[in-house]
């Protein structure tokens, strides 16, 4: 998955493959079945191209990494520690990137008296500003189409 991110394109098994074996021995065998793994999962879509697939991401990572994040707090028995405790174990960088993350979060909402641009109620379907949808997830932090953001593996590796 991680090759399929950073080259942000549809990649075929084989240049995954080649990229890999700069790094280490592997058998295209075996790209080929965590790629169809992968695809079963939902994680990637794939297109035939003559006799092999061209691979593309059905998600980004950052949004793989948000459901991550929104699953282990969502099943805190204290969401409110969890996040003091995880607060606790951020770099002061990641720290910093976390108020950035809010400014950016509070900014796009519509303020309490206004609503959207015309002034009137909040949308339907939306939480009142919280800039969320039906169930509470940010529409940049979804998971990709046809999960519901439980996965038996990491798709990093």
């Amino acid at each position: 998955m991680t090759r399929v991110w950073q080259w942000n394109r549809p990649v075929t098994v084989r240049e995954v493959l080649e990229d890999l074996q700069q790094e280490r021995s592997i058998a295209y065998t075996t790209v080929m079945t965590v790629m169809d793994n992968l695809h079963q999962k939902g994680w990637v879509r794939r297109e035939a191209e003559g006799r092999a697939y061209r691979y593309t991401a059905v998600s980004t990572r950052a949004a793989y990494s948000a459901a991550l994040m929104n699953e282990a707090w969502s099943t805190s028995d204290s969401p409110a520690a969890a996040l003091v405790a995880f607060f606790g174990m951020m770099s002061p960088e990641q720290r910093e990137a976390l108020r950035d993350a809010v400014r950016i979060v509070q900014h796009d909402e519509p303020g309490p008296e206004t609503g959207p641009e015309t002034g009137s109620e909040p949308e339907t379907g939306s939480e009142p500003g919280t800039g969320t949808g039906p169930a509470g997830e940010h529409p940049s932090a979804a998971a990709p189409e046809g999960d519901s953001g439980a996965h038996g593996s990491d798709p990093g590796r």
